[in-house]
């Protein structure tokens, strides 16, 4: 079976095309993306971003027609990001999808975000049954299965983790290509000071929202000098490699935490990370060490999965289609709030 899957849920538009084979695994027939990229010091707006996504779906999935050498007549379904994400590019993508649809005789499955980025990381990493966080600038959340759900241990109270770096770039004017996240990354490499910065863990759940109005005061300070440079406990002159240093090790703390928390809860032994923030190395290196400590192992991808792409949505829709799942023309909405627990996981016994 063959699926042609479309994400959209934010800045980025991803069109993949995926084969499943029973007893074999998935093979990834076309993986492609293009990312609607704003100013420095700028959000991406959904109008703007919708705009692009109607701009340039219909190239990207020729391309991935073209690339993979596959047939419109080879294509069992059309997939696409049902939810959670921004309304307006979400609907872009599902007028797309419901298109295609009508035009090529094929039925619909919608897909939930999160679900996708779970299952192409069980997929691609070969974790059996893994505490799985899921970071990204939409959401950040602690999951492990039972029952055929995706339950939520832990989840941010208030903006998710990706939000909170972004955020945070726009303050310091970090560009927004080719991710605010990884340049934030690449100048944490070079701090040298950890400023004291605001840890706010609650249980299973950890608050984002603090921790970026003090670091926000902080880079304003940096850069405008007022009331007073802004200098280290020390005396030392503080630059903005170490308020991205500081800010990475403290939120990736708190994520290790609950993550640790709910590795203990369950009893398992591995860690998978999936999203957007979950391509950052030094948060892959912090969970090992925590692994490590416990026995266990933790399993990543690279910027090709972690990162919002329309393979993962191919490849969750293809397992629910395989279970006899279809959207109905009328029911092919979508919806900004879409929980991952609301997912009804046939395919996993």
């Amino acid at each position: 079976m063959i699926a042609l899957g479309l994400e959209g849920s934010a800045n980025k538009l991803g069109v993949g095309l995926i084969k499943h084979t029973p007893g074999q695994p998935a093979e990834i027939l076309s993986n492609i993306r293009h990312t609607f990229v704003s100013p420095p010091g700028e959000g991406f707006l959904p109008k703007d971003t919708a705009k692009h996504h109607r701009s340039w779906v219909v190239p990207l999935i020729k391309r991935a027609l073209k690339e993979s050498g596959t047939r419109v007549q080879d294509i069992d379904c059309i997939c696409y990001t049902k939810g959670p994400g921004m309304g307006a590019p979400l609907q872009s993508v599902a007028i797309a999808a419901r298109t295609l649809s009508l035009l090529w005789g094929k039925p619909l499955v919608g897909v939930n975000h999160c679900v996708g980025h779970i299952e192409m990381g069980r997929e691609i990493t070969g974790a059996d049954n893994p505490v799985v966080l899921y970071v990204s600038g939409g959401n950040t959340q602690v999951i492990a299965y039972a029952e055929q759900r995706y339950r939520i241990f832990g989840e941010a109270l208030d903006i998710a983790v990706g939000n909170c770096l972004d955020r945070f770039a726009r303050t310091l004017h970090i560009p927004n290509d080719p991710a605010p996240g990884y340049n934030i990354e690449q100048l944490a490499k070079r701090g040298q000071h950890l400023l004291d910065l605001p840890y706010t863990v609650k249980g299973m759940d950890c608050s984002f929202s603090g921790i970026l109005a003090v670091v926000d005061s902080l880079a304003t300070q940096l850069l405008t000098s007022h009331p007073k440079p802004l200098l280290t406990p020390s005396g030392e002159p503080v630059t903005k490699e170490d308020l991205c240093f500081s800010l990475q090790e403290t939120v990736f703390a708190m994520l290790v935490e609950i993550t640790e928390r709910a590795m203990a809860h369950v009893g398992s032994s591995q860690v998978l990370v999936v999203g957007g923030v979950g391509c950052n190395e030094r948060l892959q290196e912090m969970m090992g060490l925590m692994a490590a400590q416990r026995g266990g192992s933790v399993f990543a991808t690279d910027e090709r999965f972690c990162i919002d792409n329309g393979i993962m949505i191919a490849h969750a829709g293809l397992l629910a289609y395989g279970e006899g799942e279809r959207t109905p023309l009328e029911g092919s909405t979508c919806t900004q709030r879409f929980r991952t627990d609301e997912v009804l996981v046939r395919w996993r016994k």
